[in-house]
Order: C-alpha cells, then sequence, then structure tokens
C-alpha cells in the first residue's frame, strides 16, 4: 500500500475549520480529495480549489480508500457512521474527531465488528497549522493503518503513534490540553492582577514567557517523583506553597480581582497538607487528584 499512499484519493467528511484545513492540506500535497459537510455550503471554497464534492456520506466514503473523519464531537461521529451500511468495507477509518478515551474505544469497537482498520487521532494545533511539518498530531489503535498511510497522514503534520488502544490519542490530547488551559488560566490571572497598577500585559509576558521556561525544566524530576511515589524534597514543600496561594489570593482580591483562578488551586493545596502532604514535595497533589481505589 505504501506505493500509492504518497497520492492516495483521501476523503474528509466534516468541513469545518479544522476539516476544511485537513482538505486543504490533502489538496496542496496532490491528493484527490472528495469532502462531505452536512451543510453542502461549506464545501464551495474546497471545491473551488480542486476537491470533489460528494453528494451524500455514503458516497463520500466509498470515493477513496482513506477517510478522515473530523466532526464536532462523538455524538456528531456516530451520526456518520450510522446508515453508512458497508460502505467503510475495505477502507482506512481515521476519526480525528475530539472525544474521550471512552469514546474513541467504543468507535473502534463498532469498526473492528465490520473489519474496518481504525486510527483514532488528535490534531495538537490550531486551523492555521495544519499542513506545517511542526504540526504535531497523536495517533492511536491499528498500526498497521498508521504505517501503511504515514506516506498521506505527513501532509497534515508530523504524526506520533501511541499504541494499539484507540482511547490513547483521546488521552494524550486531553491531558496536554489540561496544561495549556491550565497555563492560559493562570497567565490571564497574572496579567489581571499586574494591570491593576497599569502593567501592560505585553510587557508583562516577557518575564512570563522567561518563567515558564524554568517551571517546563522542574518537570522531568516531578515525573520521577510520580511514577516513584517518592516525594521527598530540600527543594520547597507543597506546605509552603499553600501559604504562597494564600498571599495570591488575598492580594488578588485586594486589588478587586475575584480569586477564580488561585482559589480553587488552593482548596487542592489545602487538601494535600491536611492529608499529611505538607512536608512533601508537590509531586504529592498527585495522590489527592487520584480517586482512591475501591477495597
Amino acid at each position: 500500500m505504501n506505493a500509492y499512499t504518497k497520492q492516495a484519493p483521501v476523503t474528509v467528511i466534516g468541513l469545518g475549520l479544522m476539516g476544511a484545513a485537513l482538505a486543504r492540506a490533502f489538496l496542496k500535497a496532490g491528493h484527490p480529495t472528495t469532502v462531505w459537510n452536512r451543510s453542502a455550503r461549506k464545501a464551495e471554497d474546497l471545491v473551488a480549489s480542486g476537491a470533489t464534492r460528494a453528494a451524500t456520506v455514503t458516497e463520500a466514503i466509498r470515493a477513496s480508500p482513506l477517510v478522515v473523519v473530523c466532526v464536532l464531537d462523538h455524538d456528531a461521529v456516530r451520526d456518520v457512521i450510522r446508515d453508512v451500511g458497508d460502505a467503510f468495507t475495505g477502507r482506512v477509518f481515521v476519526n480525528l474527531t475530539s472525544e474521550t478515551p471512552a469514546q474513541a474505544r467504543e468507535t473502534a469497537a463498532w469498526a473492528a465488528a465490520r473489519g474496518i482498520d481504525y486510527l483514532d487521532g488528535a490534531i495538537m494545533d490550531i486551523p492555521q497549522g495544519v499542513g506545517r511539518p511542526e504540526a504535531m498530531l497523536l495517533y492511536s489503535g491499528s498500526r498497521a493503518a498508521f504505517t501503511d498511510w504515514q506516506p498521506a497522514l505527513s501532509c497534515l503534520g508530523t504524526g506520533t503513534y501511541l499504541g494499539a488502544d484507540a482511547g490513547l490519542a483521546a488521552l494524550y490530547d486531553l491531558a496536554l490540553l489540561c496544561i495549556m488551559w491550565s497555563t492560559l488560566s493562570g497567565f490571564f490571572h497574572a496579567a489581571a492582577l499586574v494591570g491593576t497598577e497599569q502593567v501592560a500585559a505585553t510587557a508583562f509576558t516577557r518575564m512570563a514567557t522567561r518563567w515558564l521556561t524554568a517551571v517546563a525544566g522542574f518537570l522531568p524530576r516531578m515525573a520521577e517523583q510520580v511514577d516513584s511515589g517518592d516525594y521527598e524534597t530540600d527543594v520547597s514543600t507543597l506546605g509552603i506553597s499553600a501559604v504562597g496561594l494564600g498571599h495570591l489570593v488575598h492580594a488578588s482580591e485586594e486589588q478587586g480581582l475575584t480569586a477564580d483562578v488561585p482559589g480553587p488551586i488552593k482548596a487542592l493545596f489545602d487538601r494535600a497538607v491536611a492529608k499529611g502532604h505538607g512536608g512533601h514535595a508537590l509531586a504529592s497533589l498527585v495522590e489527592v487528584i487520584r480517586r482512591p481505589k475501591a477495597e
């Protein structure tokens, strides 16, 4: 199959911002590209660029050996696959829709029951980044599908295969987004805090990016502590940080801000201290984030 996947026909189902970006990347790489969207007008620009618009989702699936689905959510995926009969037979199904691990495994089970090669995936970039080598895509599920179709999928960005468990791409996706959303929420609170004293966010950002680089350097050691369960430290204890978070909450309120961002973090730290982790490293927070296993 590798012999023809570099120019193989591809179908893209779902033409929102991300789906349309995927279709454009395939077209740019020279793949004959069939597209389908519930609202047909979203295909107009792509058709003008050389794509073929299918009249039905079944027609779209049958048009290509590689079918990429990128729709709103898991319910939309189920709507796509509900009435397509055997259209997927003999094709590779790549699902780049944002889902939970359990939802990805549900779709994988549907595909396996029909003998369909299935890859679940996550796009760790914005639509404008799709097609660049530095765009990061995660895949899990059928190793054969990933290996055979990597020449075609590589036009979307650099793909990483995580394993045969179809839920892994979604798991990594949400874990990485957790870091992003938490970091950005902290940044917005910080920008609002310094802004109470007329410090421009753009000026503050120069120091913030330098600080984030330093914080990233803490992660390998903290990861070792999480894996080992050894939270001894000679650096800074969780209890000291809990006191610092109290200062942040009070200062925020004094400056006229809400404590919506630091308040819940302080509550988490306080809970960890109450459970005896005050003298441990920050990595011990994972012990109160994890739910206790049933006896």
